[in-house]
């Protein structure tokens, strides 16, 4: 099942046609998109018995973000063995766990202004949490995963390094800075959800081109080791990490300019289209 934002409306496909989840379920669930969390395992089903799977074809610029609103936003740095090696911190020995606070967060309808000429872009799978989630052990993590979606953990790389430490958190949490989508796909629309390719394209220019194998720490881990710490709550995002390729990292470097779009495509998911200004 794909889940989307349209207009600020819960919305899946049903033989690629647009469905409004509140009208089709008869007021069952909700038509707000953080409805869908309230009952996961309930609306999963539903859509099994209306043969919600697959998705169609919409306008980009009406869909928001299909997590509009999380209450947590996990974020993992060099989490790529090629992107780590890019700068001076080498492979890490654990996840490198910081926060994008949930007001950065937009759909592909938002147009986001660059802060400074120092901002740079980083594609990413990103995971929704689907129920509360305490303690989870790896084998059992894919079942608290409600679905998949791209996100652009773009950073304002000045902020990042301003300081006495890192300031990865407030850095990369610019209005905007956490657009995803352009819908939400639950695991079982994978053949496997834990190899996926995906790719950072500009201007026809493809700048980030991997595959989430190449993870360190991949889903179930992160999923396990930040549940051990404290509680994941259902809605809640994962940003896993962002391949090689990153503007900062390359000779000569390459940011983020105003009228760009940002083409962030994923395996099996499909393309988040971001506009700057």
């Amino acid at each position: 099942m794909r889940l989307a934002n349209l207009r600020g409306r819960l919305t899946t496909f049903v033989d690629g046609a647009l469905v409004d989840v509140a009208e089709r379920s008869t007021g069952r669930f909700g038509p707000d998109p953080m409805t869908a969390f309230e009952d996961w395992d309930g609306l999963t089903a539903w859509g099994v018995s209306i043969g919600a799977v697959g998705g169609g074809a919409v306008d980009q610029t009406t869909l928001g973000a299909p997590v509009p609103r999380p209450t947590q936003v996990f974020a993992i740095g060099l989490n790529y063995r090629a992107h780590a090696l890019e700068g001076p911190f080498g492979v890490p020995d654990a996840p490198a766990v910081f926060t994008k606070f949930p007001g950065c967060i937009v759909g592909a309808e938002h147009v986001t202004r660059i802060p400074a000429i120092t901002t740079d872009y980083e594609v990413e799978l990103v995971v929704a949490i689907g129920r509360d989630a305490s303690n989870v052990a790896q084998a059992d993590a894919w079942s608290y995963v409600a679905g998949l979606t791209i996100g652009q953990d773009f950073s304002e790389r000045t902020m990042q390094r301003a300081g006495p430490a890192p300031q990865f958190s407030l850095a990369k949490s610019y209005v905007g800075f956490g657009p995803t989508g352009p819908w939400l796909v639950t695991p079982d629309e994978f053949s496997n959800p834990d190899d996926l390719r995906l790719s950072t394209t500009i201007g026809g220019e493809t700048l980030q081109d991997s595959r989430t194998a190449d993870l360190i720490f991949d889903v179930p881990f992160l999923i396990e080791y930040i549940s051990a710490v404290l509680p994941l709550r259902a809605g809640d995002l994962i940003f896993t990490g962002t391949p090689s390729g990153v503007g900062s990292a390359r000779n000569p470097q390459r940011w983020l300019q105003p009228g760009e779009t940002v083409v962030s495509a994923i395996e099996d998911i499909g393309e988040l289209h971001s506009r700057l200004a």
